[in-house]
């Protein structure tokens, strides 16, 4: 307990120790056996640290030395811990221009083949691909870009998968959509190489695809991935417009005006990204509208390609009518305002609008809006734009 400044602390008491010398004695012989002893542990530690170091250090080399430098790696990939500054919303000043003539990657879902078997053919490619009106991005993608072309299947029909790897480091193709061991179907192409593999679509529902290589973070974020559509063997109520959005998120490791840009592992692993899209492009869809006539049924067939962002499907200014969640084609839930789709999952929403107008479509993460990832759906004949 403290004492009052003004009361003098207690004077320690002392008395003769009538065993004071036997009592000096043992002490000093325990510190003549305990000193030694601390010497010696206190250099195992630290030998032992310096041989951790030296063993980290290895390591390191090790991996250096066996994943070494590829052409396609030759776009200044940064994997340092320290992430590069931000870029989001770094534009040109023409950019309105750019977007303007940009064409926007095909949203209508494409017709689904006849016949049992859908034979769909793959090719991966190193491609400069635009990320944003006048951002360009050194990516591993496909020979269109990134995404990859949306595959239109039915229920029961046997996908023949054929890849051919274009590009100048291995890939591999992992289907969301197919029950099947994937050390055999999912397996590394070595680049100029061809791998062919089947599965049956037994699933209805909308599904990611993408490349299966490690680091997989890497090559998702990359642009290897796109989105796989499985018509239920019942039909779904009757739908007048089908889109498919892709949404993904890109991390740069430079600006991307004067040349293109770079994977950046530090901002992916912070999931800090600069740009965030539906299918491949920022806000395309605003300057290059969805559109619907007034009293239509629009669905959406969704997938969250990530690598690591949920996405929070709204669109503004109505209700989602029927939400058919997560692949999950045996019920869906009614007038849903917003839904979530979860990174690598899909989501199938539909919505009838009767009022003309513009009605904004988003991941309600409005970080993510601001990154780039709106749309906008235009439902009759409406000018202007919308302030989402």
């Amino acid at each position: 307990m403290a004492h009052p400044a003004s009361t003098p602390l207690p004077a320690f008491q002392t008395r003769p120790d009538p065993d004071n010398g036997t009592t000096a004695k043992i002490v000093a012989l325990m510190l003549g056996i305990a000193v030694p002893a601390l010497l010696g542990f206190a250099l195992w530690a630290a030998v032992s640290a310096q041989k951790a170091r030296d063993d980290a250090k290895t390591a390191a080399a090790g991996t250096a030395a066996a994943a070494p430098a590829t052409p396609a790696m030759a776009h200044e990939t940064s994997t340092a811990a320290v992430a590069s500054p931000s870029y989001a919303g770094t534009a040109p000043a023409n950019a309105d221009a750019l977007a303007t003539a940009h064409v926007p990657y095909p949203a209508t879902l494409p017709a689904a083949p006849a016949g049992a078997v859908a034979n769909v053919h793959l090719t991966l490619k190193d491609v400069v691909h635009e990320v944003a009106p006048g951002i360009k991005y050194q990516a591993w993608a496909f020979a269109g870009g990134a995404p990859g072309p949306v595959v239109h299947v039915r229920q029961g029909q046997t996908v023949k998968i054929t890849l051919t790897n274009d590009g100048a480091i291995p890939h591999s193709v992992d289907f969301h959509a197919a029950r099947i061991a994937p050390n055999v179907a999912f397996r590394d192409v070595n680049p100029g190489e061809s791998f062919t593999f089947s599965f049956k679509a037994g699933d209805p529902g909308v599904y990611m695809y993408h490349c299966g290589t490690k680091p997989v973070l890497a090559h998702i974020a990359n642009g290897m991935y796109g989105a796989i559509v499985v018509d239920p063997a019942t039909p779904l109520p009757k739908a007048d417009r089908e889109y498919v959005l892709v949404s993904s998120e890109w991390y740069l490791n430079a600006p991307g005006l004067d040349k293109p840009a770079g994977f950046d592992m530090a901002k992916a692993h912070a999931m800090a990204p600069d740009w965030v899209t539906w299918n491949g492009y920022a806000g395309q869809y605003v300057k290059h509208p969805l559109v619907a006539d007034p009293g239509e049924t629009v669905r959406f067939w969704v997938v969250a390609a990530g690598p690591s962002f949920d996405t929070d499907f709204h669109v503004v200014g109505t209700l989602l009518n029927r939400a058919w969640l997560d692949g999950d084609m045996t019920k869906y839930l009614v007038n849903v305002q917003t839904a979530t789709v979860p990174a690598g999952g899909g989501g199938v929403f539909d919505v009838k609008i009767d009022q003309p107008g513009l009605y904004p479509v988003v991941s309600h993460s409005f970080a993510s809006v601001d990154m780039g990832q709106v749309g906008l759906l235009k439902v009759g004949d409406v000018a202007g734009t919308a302030s989402h």
